[in-house]
């Protein structure tokens, strides 16, 4: 058997197709929660569960997102299961109204997450107080309701979605880069209390990734700037994030892949970690 470039396929001596071997990562009829997944890292994190037969709740801050979302999953995975809650979560009666909505969870997936890019010294303390309302207390809600009911039956997963600014900090996006800092010691905090159990909690770091705010920072730079987008990326890894050694922004796709890989059970030797997918911007030996 060999692998044709041409075609995309692998085949037999004889030249007939066979069937790509895949990975089976264990995670048929599991049941996860999306936190902020009507679209980005969240949605693509969906998609990709929902391809290993996972059940999965998303959730956005209004009922259109969250019916729009269900609508391109479920036409994408006809046989799949998907539901979706709206909750905003810069409200807490609205967190808890989803908590009791919620079915009990194998994977929980802390994605939700906002930023303002802004002086320092135009940060409010309002501003700062939403920031951790929604990008801290929204994992140290729903892990705190749900990670006791794992531990009890000995298996769950716990992933909280950080960013490289948690370590590189954008001097326009303190407010941001610190909730992400602080993602870190809740998850580090949290396996602590899974000593012994099936269950694992640990953080992904993403790099800069071409989600919808993404595509519309570069949209709105080249057209202030009269440049194409694949000039304003360009130039925004020679001049801005000039640590990265991809040198382009990372796909949703390729962040929700290792997100799936530590939601299922081949990842439970990993507790207590920080995963990079951050294309080399970080740096480092750890």
């Amino acid at each position: 058997m060999y692998w044709c470039w041409y075609c995309g396929l692998y085949l037999a001596l004889g030249g007939l197709p066979v069937k790509k071997q895949t990975m089976d990562l264990k995670l048929k009829n599991k049941t996860a929660f999306i936190s902020g997944s009507t679209s980005g890292i969240g949605f693509a994190i969906a998609r990709s569960l929902m391809e290993e037969g996972v059940h999965v709740y998303i959730n956005g801050r209004t009922n259109s997102s969250v019916d729009e979302a269900l609508g391109k999953l479920k036409k994408d995975f006809p046989a799949g299961l998907a539901n979706g809650i709206a909750a905003d979560f810069s409200k807490l009666e609205e967190v808890e109204e989803l908590i009791s909505k919620l079915p009990p969870l194998d994977i929980l997936i802390n994605n939700v997450g906002i930023f303002s890019s802004m002086s320092f010294f135009e940060t409010t303390d309002e501003d700062w107080s939403r920031h951790f309302e929604v990008n801290v207390m929204s994992g140290v809600r729903l892990s705190r309701y749900f990670l006791p009911k794992m531990i009890d039956k000995n298996w769950g997963r716990i992933l909280f979605i950080s960013s490289e600014c948690a370590t590189l900090v954008p001097e326009d996006l303190l407010a941001y880069s610190v909730t992400k800092t602080a993602l870190l010691s809740v998850s580090r905090g949290l396996a602590q209390l899974t000593r012994g159990t099936g269950v694992t909690v640990n953080t992904i770091m993403p790099g800069s990734t071409m989600s919808d705010g993404a595509v519309q920072f570069l949209e709105g730079v080249a057209s202030r700037e009269n440049k194409t987008k694949e000039q304003v990326e360009a130039e925004f890894f020679k001049n801005v994030r000039t640590s990265s050694l991809l040198e382009r922004f990372a796909s949703v796709e390729e962040v929700a892949n290792t997100v799936t890989y530590m939601a299922s059970p081949l990842s439970s030797a990993t507790n207590g970690s920080t995963i990079k997918v951050d294309g080399g911007s970080i740096g480092g030996l750890l």
